[in-house]
This record gives C-alpha cells, structure tokens and sequence, in this order.
C-alpha cells in the first residue's frame, strides 16, 4: 500500500479520474481553477496562467529548450564523427516523411470505410465565427513557421555548436560545466514532475467542464473512429517498426505509462518532452540521436496530427455530401504531406492547418470547421498521445538503425519499471 502511495502513475490517474468528474459537477468552478500572483506595481492580484494544466504545462517548457541544447551540444561534441551526425538527421527526416504519409493514407482509408460524416447536422456551422482559423491559414509561412518555433532555433544552434565544439581539442573546458549543468536540469526536472497530478487534474477538469460530455455524443462516431484509427496505427504500425529490432511494442507503452499519462491529462505531449529524453537515453538509446530526433520530431513527425487532419478532411466532405475524385484525394495527402509538417509552431495549429487544406481542395465549406470546435479538444489527446508515442518509436528505431542503441540499457530500464509495477499492486 505505501508503495502505491507514493507511485506517481497512481496520482495522475486518480487526478485524471477526479479532474473528469469535478467538471462534470461543477463545470463553472472547473473552468476557473486559476493561479495568481501578486502584481507589485499596484499591490493588486492578476491571473497569470488560465488553469491549473496550463501552469504545469508552462513550467515544464521551462526545461524544454535547455534540456535539448544541453542534450544536442553534449552529445554531438563528444561524438565527434559529424558525417554519422549528418547522416542520422537525414535519415530521420526520410522517416518522418515516410511514417507520416503512411498515417495519412491510413487515415483517408478508415474515414471512407466508416463514413463518419455521414448524417451530421451542418445547419448550425454556418453561424459560427472561425474567421481567426481563416486568416491564420492566409498568413501561414515556413518563414513565420521557424520564426515562433523555438526549438527549432535551439536545435540548429546546438548543431553548430556541438559540431565546433567537436573538432575543439580544449572542448572539456565547455563540456564539463556543461554536463554537471545537465545534472541539475534533470534534478529539478524530477521535481517538477511531482506536480503532474495537479497539472493533469486541472487539465481535465477545464476540458470537461467547458466543452461537457455532451459534446462527445454529437459527434461520437468521429471519436470513436479517429480513437479506433489511432490505436491501430500504434499497435499495429508503430508496433511492426518496432518488431524490426525485437522490441515490443506493449513493453515500451509500459516503460512510458506515467509519461502517457501525463500527456492525457493535459492533452500536451511537450508536457512530458523532457521526460522522455530521459528515459529514451536510459532504456539505451545515445545521447546524439536522442538530442537529434526527438526535438526534430516534434516538429516533423506528428503521426496523430496527421492522422486527425486526413479524417477530418474526409469527414467535412462527407457532412456535406462532397464526392471526393481520387485526383482530390490525392491533393488532400500532397497538401497534408506538407502543411502537418508545420502544425506544432503554430498557434490553433490544427484548424489553421485544416483551413489551408480545405482552401487549396476548395470543393468543402470552411464553415465546416465549427463542427469540430467541441470536440477537438477530446480529440487533442488522442493525437498528443500518438504523437507522443510515434517519436518515441522513430527514435528508438534510428538509434538500433544506427548501432547506437544498448540493448542491456533497455532491459534493465524495463525490468525496473516492471519491478515498480509488481510493488507498486
């Protein structure tokens, strides 16, 4: 019993569970659970951060930028070798572009075999204001993509600088402080993750009280297939990527439950971003391609974002009773093939993007947009999750691929996290 006490899986879950009914019971109080400080000017009190899941996930950010320049230059500089540094990015952008289309075509095949949209009720999407998703749509641009993504700046800059610092022979002088800097980030990173229960209670609580349970039963055949398409592209296509090498894939969902957790609770996979990089490198994965592929991919390789955008496309069409021609079809995955790949630096990411692909096929109404406003929140978790789960994968992937992985690191890391499970009942 006092091992379960003190699990940290047992906390978020409990906190999920009383998050979803507090909103259910008290939606007003739900939406308002807010932090404040005091303003020193005038001696009033602001609102600094809107819920209690947005504050965790604002503090958790804190460390991610850190976490990947410190991860990145360490591991670059000492590797030393900058054509395999070349080669393991190149190839991870090959696999961020294959995995994704496939998530795509996935996606388009299980809307048209389930037909999700078919019968929905368009009258009152007419009257709904998406005009912000519009324009952010009309003023999207790789330029302003790179611009308010900050992780790729840091990731590019801590290339440049591991890879100096790797042809440096007084390179120690940097790398030294760097590592100790690097223990005390991960330290207090532990800290933080103590507050996970409060972030993922505060997260859900605000979703279910704002948006209800309701609103999952209006479109609950598009849940239930974007969820179903979901699961199957984890276990079954995530799960054969991962076979290459012998590792299963229910072992590694295991290994990273709490980090899963987290992500659902918050419906935010950069939430659980440093705690991944962690435990990507203890289950035996080096540093370099940790550093490499998991920021990358945040950015790249966004499988539930992906598969969401194609079933969302196909389902407007379907609610309005547009007959998609194969050449349409194949518009929507060129176009996806390219505008998910900015979704994670955008503000409204997900309709902004959505907006764009609806106006290059322009055969669907772009008020369709408002039929998903109430359940896309449902629905982020789903993708966070996938998202989650599919860096993971790719980068345990390209570390066997590379022959940069330790496969004793990795049963050791899983037996412990077993061994925490058995005591833990």
């Amino acid at each position: 019993m006092k091992k379960v006490l003190t699990n940290l899986t047992f906390w978020v879950l409990l906190a999920i569970t009383v998050g979803a009914l507090f909103g259910h019971f008290y939606p007003k109080e739900a939406q308002n659970l807010r932090i404040s400080f005091p303003d020193f000017k005038d001696g009033s009190f602001f609102w600094d951060w809107k819920t209690l899941g947005d504050a965790f996930i604002t503090i958790v950010k804190l460390f991610i930028n850190p976490i990947i320049f410190l991860t990145i230059t360490i591991g670059i500089a000492a590797m030393g070798d900058l054509k395999k540094v070349g080669k393991t990015g190149g190839k991870a952008l090959i696999y961020f572009e294959v995995v994704t289309t496939f998530a795509l075509i996935v996606g388009i095949i299980v809307s048209f075999i389930f037909q999700p949209g078919s019968g929905i009720d368009t009258s009152k999407a007419a009257s709904a204001d998406i005009s912000k998703y519009v324009k952010g749509a009309q003023t999207f641009s790789w330029w302003q993509f790179f611009k308010d993504n900050l992780t790729i700046q840091v990731l590019l800059f801590s290339l440049i600088l591991g890879s100096v610092l790797s042809k440096w022979s007084g390179k120690k002088v940097i790398l030294d402080p760097l590592s100790k800097i690097s223990k005390y980030v991960f330290k207090a990173l532990h800290w933080v993750m103590y507050l996970a229960p409060i972030g993922a209670f505060g997260g859900m609580a605000y979703t279910i009280g704002k948006f209800g349970i309701g609103a999952l039963f209006s479109l609950a055949k598009l849940m239930g297939t974007v969820y179903t398409t979901m699961a199957i592209f984890v276990f079954l296509v995530l799960g054969l990527i991962l076979n290459m090498y012998k590792i299963k894939i229910w072992d590694f969902l295991k290994y990273i439950k709490e980090e899963l957790l987290i992500v659902l609770g918050t419906s935010s996979s950069e939430a659980a971003l440093p705690a991944l990089i962690e435990k990507l490198e203890r289950m035996g994965c080096s540093k370099p391609v940790v550093g490499l592929v998991v920021p990358a991919g945040y950015s790249f390789n966004l499988d539930g974002t992906t598969i969401y955008l194609s079933m969302a496309t196909v389902f407007l069409a379907q609610a309005y009773n547009v007959h998609l021609t194969w050449e349409q079809i194949l518009t929507i995955i060129g176009i996806l093939m390219v505008t998910s790949k900015g979704a994670a630096g955008v503000t409204g990411s997900g309709f902004i993007v959505l907006a764009s692909t609806l106006q290059a096929v322009n055969t669907i109404p772009l008020e369709g947009l408002a039929l998903l406003l109430g359940v896309d929140r449902f629905m982020s978790e789903a993708r966070a999750i996938t998202n989650f789960i599919g860096n993971g994968v790719a980068t345990v992937w390209i570390a066997n691929n590379e022959k940069e992985f330790d496969r004793k690191k990795m049963k050791q890391a899983f037996w412990e996290e077993e061994q925490d499970e058995f005591y833990s009942v």
